[in-house]
């Protein structure tokens, strides 16, 4: 890992975020055709994506805990398991919009205004925070330290919001599923 610099990272990053994020795209303008059949647990998924959205809010809360008490080891496996937590979102994430349609919220007043402000904030702040997780990760782990603290004090408030939000925009929109 050492062998790569930083600025072959940052590209590497910023490749991985856009193709996820045009594959987010994609799948939402239904331009890749599912299949006509798929399994029951697809619909199952929303419900999972909150949960690892709560969990990962939790671990973000607890790792900050953890890094201010001094306990670096601790603060790195919490990280580590928010982590991968996050990339099992991502990947549950594409499969269901891959075989599932966009669900379009039903309520009106305003819930309908709260949750449009949640959802149009989560989603550019989501894209935005997997290139930063991503650097964020990259100068930890190769012990770059200040520049990881340096972009941490962006990347985890951002974070920390799309998990939360997540978890609201699941609870808000849940209502509104044509296969609950």
């Amino acid at each position: 890992m050492k062998n790569i610099s930083d600025k072959a990272f940052f590209r590497i990053a910023m490749t991985i975020s856009i193709v996820v994020f045009l594959l987010v795209v994609l799948l939402n303008k239904r331009v890749l055709s599912p299949p006509d059949t798929f399994p029951a647990f697809i619909y199952k998924l929303p419900l999972l994506h909150a949960l690892i959205n709560g969990t990962c809010a939790v671990l973000l809360l607890f790792s900050l805990r953890a890094i201010k008490a001094g306990e670096v080891a601790l603060h790195k496996k919490i990280n580590l398991t928010t982590f991968g937590l996050s990339a099992l979102f991502l990947i549950s994430y594409v499969t269901y919009h891959f075989f599932v349609p966009e669900t379009s919220y039903g309520g009106n007043g305003i819930l309908k205004t709260i949750y449009y402000f949640v959802l149009l904030t989560h989603i550019p702040l989501a894209a935005a925070v997997l290139p930063l997780i991503l650097l964020s990760f990259w100068y930890a782990l190769t012990g770059k330290i200040d520049k990881h603290k340096k972009i941490v004090r962006f990347t985890y408030p951002i974070w920390l919001y799309v998990a939360v939000t997540g978890v609201i925009v699941y609870l808000m929109i849940s209502p509104y599923y044509q296969f609950a």
